[in-house]
């Protein structure tokens, strides 16, 4: 029991401030710090947390925070063999801003992410046998995201992608390559095209990406819940009710805890419910890796909120 994930490797730099700067604002915070991240080691740190084994695929710097981040997931314990070490470039960098209510805003450099191409898919596709899961967002080269789901689409293994940063033209193709697709409501507004900011909205958003050929759309509102749409049936989850501090990897942990559901063999909707726990527990505590929960916690928190 096993997954990949394929994508972004990130150092994250964060400014915490009591409110978000306009455009020309200059504004005094009143905490820093620097923790790692990269949508795709989030999603790996959030998995192998939750006691799946989990193989990171992705490229790092040889300097600029490289070595830094490889000993960070390995720390978490995830399989970092086929983190490629790049030494043309710098590592990702993340600058995020987050204000008081836990908002942030996020510029993203790719440095090494920008990098990565079908070398790397070739390391994973040898991960594919015996694998539950390919985990893919879009940090790294569109080529390769649709090569790695092309490979994992023909080794019988489940495509999921979060389509973040969000790109509102997706290659036609990509959309028959993923089984379950997770945007936020933003991101589902920028792929079909309307606004979507509650469960009826998704719920048609979800129709729509059900027909361009995703098999499952999964809309997450933030503390409105979570929609979610198969051919067979759709369905709402209520958010668990938290006090939120800063929502940087909230997605990525929903991933995460998806995840580990479907491969330790729970159904959809209760895998669902294991995504919008890790998410909400990710949006209780600061930084991105920092904030995804370890496995007893996770646990007594389903014990409490689920079945207590």
């Amino acid at each position: 029991m096993s997954i990949i994930v394929f994508g972004s490797i990130n150092i994250d730099l964060v400014a915490a401030a009591p409110r978000l700067p306009l455009p020309g604002e200059t504004l005094l915070g009143h905490h820093f710090f620097k923790a790692p991240g990269g949508k795709g080691a989030n999603q790996a740190v959030a998995t192998a947390r939750l006691g799946i084994t989990t193989h990171m695929v992705g490229r790092v710097g040889a300097h600029g925070f490289g070595a830094e981040l490889v000993n960070s997931l390995k720390t978490a314990g995830v399989k970092t063999d086929d983190v490629f070490v790049d030494d043309s470039v710098s590592s990702g960098v993340a600058l995020i801003s987050v204000d008081d209510g836990g908002e942030n805003q996020i510029i993203v450099i790719p440095g090494a992410n920008g990098n990565v191409d079908n070398q790397d898919v070739e390391r994973l596709s040898h991960l594919l046998p015996g694998s539950q899961a390919l985990l893919l967002q879009l940090e790294i080269p569109m080529d390769a995201v649709v090569a790695a789901a092309q490979a994992a689409r023909e080794a019988g293994v489940t495509v999921i992608l979060d389509p973040a940063p969000v790109q509102s033209q997706l290659p036609e193709e990509l959309y028959s390559l993923v089984d379950i697709i997770t945007p936020n409501e933003v991101e589902a507004g920028q792929l079909v095209g309307f606004p979507v900011d509650g469960e009826e909205s998704a719920t048609k958003a979800g129709e729509v990406l059900l027909q361009r050929g995703v098999k499952c759309a999964i809309v997450k509102l933030g503390a409105k819940g979570v929609v979610c749409a198969t051919a067979e049936e759709n369905f709402f989850i209520p958010a668990f009710a938290v006090e939120t501090v800063d929502t940087t990897a909230a997605g990525d942990a929903f991933s995460g805890g998806l995840a580990a559901g479907l491969s330790t063999g729970l159904p959809l909707r209760q895998a669902v419910v294991w995504g919008a726990a890790a998410g909400a527990l990710a949006a209780m505590k600061s930084g991105a890796q920092p904030s995804l929960p370890e496995r007893v916690v996770f646990d007594k928190f389903l014990q409490e909120r689920v079945m207590g």
